[in-house]
């Protein structure tokens, strides 16, 4: 982060991955709070030499730069925290005032807490606060999660699987996405190549993302996307508590399609054709909603109690998913663009 950025930061109202401390008498004991909750939600900047009063920011600076960053790196790499942390360091000149600025990433190996488990911290609404036992939980279960949708659903076959899903999977991949070399798989070898069925019998990433319903539900009892559509800017001022509710669908697959046509109701389209006669709609607002759907519906943890939702308000709409890495919501305007053709091959 550069010196204009972080000037640009202070004067920002999201803050989710930033936070700054005065740091006059040395590290604040706060801080490791803090580095512990942006390892374990999405990773974050920490500024010492900048007290916040408020919305006011005043720049003190530290009066011994090279020691603080000394112990903060130490600290870190020592025994007060269950893993190494490993961090980018950054000074900043004002005015002979040094700011000191770290950027603390996402760690893998998440739950990251200092000195006992109980210190395991998550960030929540720009601030920190303890995780739930809940959280800690799906956060050793997000360690292993890539390998767990890998591992076999005992005592399910093909016929576990929605055919009319499926299909339309592979349709839809022929249309958008025909140089892929998945278009010119028979069925077995897509089954396997895909790693939806392994010796026979579906995966739970296979399983969840073309099961049938009743299949899925023997695994992941709760299983369901649960999208309302709020008559009104909040709870508070909405007429009813929902003018729409999703019904219950058989998989992943099929959740991605009833809830993006709900979804693009809001949005502004400019529709085009391409050169081969497909199609195409424009909008970044969009592209925006696709994204943090296949995010939602991708990186989700099933194997936990809740489950994902999606909230539909008459000005912004909420994404909420049950993972450490995505935690909280989706606001329209800090999502970046990712088309959706081919994100489903990293299901997995």
């Amino acid at each position: 982060m550069t010196k204009n950025e972080l000037i640009e930061k202070l004067n920002d109202i999201e803050w989710e991955d930033f936070e700054v401390k005065a740091a006059q008498g040395g590290l604040p004991k706060s801080s490791w709070a803090t580095v512990s909750a942006f390892s374990n939600t999405s990773g974050g900047w920490l500024i010492f030499g900048i007290s916040e009063r408020g919305n006011q920011f005043e720049i003190l600076g530290v009066s011994n730069p090279a020691k603080l960053e000394h112990d903060f790196l130490n600290t870190l790499n020592g025994e007060k925290f269950n893993a190494k942390i490993r961090v980018d360091s950054y000074k900043y000149d004002f005015n002979g005032r040094t700011v000191l600025g770290f950027y603390v990433p996402i760690s893998k190996g998440k739950p990251i807490y200092f000195n006992a488990l109980s210190n395991t911290y998550v960030r929540s609404g720009g601030g920190d606060r303890k995780a739930t036992k809940e959280e800690i939980e799906a956060m050793y279960r997000d360690q292993a999660f890539g390998t767990k949708t890998s591992e076999i659903a005992i005592n399910t076959n093909r016929k576990s699987l929605n055919d009319r899903s499926l299909s339309r999977y592979r349709d839809y991949m022929s249309r958008f996405n025909p140089n892929v070399s998945y278009n010119r798989y028979d069925e077995d070898e897509f089954l396997d190549k895909l790693r939806i069925i392994e010796s026979e019998q579906c995966t739970y990433g296979g399983l969840l993302m073309f099961g049938k319903r009743e299949c899925i539900e023997k695994y992941f009892p709760d299983f369901r996307v649960d999208l309302l559509e709020v008559p009104g800017s909040s709870y508070k001022d909405a007429k009813s508590r929902y003018s729409f509710r999703l019904d219950d669908y058989d998989n992943l697959w099929e959740y991605y399609f009833e809830c993006f046509v709900r979804l693009k109701q809001t949005i502004d389209i400019d529709f085009t054709l391409t050169a081969e006669g497909f199609g195409q709609e424009l909008s970044p607002g969009l592209e925006a909603i696709r994204e943090a759907l296949v995010n939602m519906l991708m990186h989700a943890d099933y194997f936990s109690p809740s489950h994902s939702r999606i909230r539909i308000f008459n000005n912004h709409i909420d994404f909420y998913a049950s993972s450490p890495e995505i935690m909280g919501k989706f606001w329209l305007r800090q999502v970046s663009q990712l088309m959706i053709q081919g994100c489903f091959y990293h299901f997995e």
